[in-house]
């Protein structure tokens, strides 16, 4: 299975980014897909989190102005990020908790990350 992130870049403080991320491969059923972020020197931490079921769950630092999506018929998940700040700077990774085709249990999988850089 492969996460594929995209999306990031530069902005400027108060702008806006969105972030996309496709699982593809062997998947039999995706349960949550979410993004987490890491700062430099930070320990990686939730962003922002959707169930198979629309229930979502966001940090505290970015309620109000980050908004989690999906589109489960393209195994797709969005990070739509407003009001950024440059505390928002970080390298941005997409998870997905899902089964693959032929596996009894689920797994957690990550992509490859994706950088956002808010200036001030």
């Amino acid at each position: 299975v492969q996460l594929q992130a995209s999306g990031g870049g530069l902005v400027q403080a108060g702008g806006s980014r969105r972030l996309s991320c496709v699982a593809s491969g062997s998947i039999f059923s995706i349960n949550s897909m979410g993004w987490y972020r890491q700062a430099l020197g930070k320990q990686r931490e939730l962003v922002a989190l959707m169930s198979s079921g629309s229930a979502t769950t966001y940090a505290d630092s970015v309620k109000g102005r980050f908004t989690i999506s999906r589109d489960n018929a393209k195994n797709t998940v969005y990070l739509q990020m407003n009001s950024l700040k440059p505390e928002d700077t970080a390298v941005y990774y997409c998870n997905a908790f899902l089964r693959l085709a032929g596996r009894t249990l689920p797994n957690d999988y990550w992509g490859q990350g994706t950088q956002v850089t808010v200036s001030s």
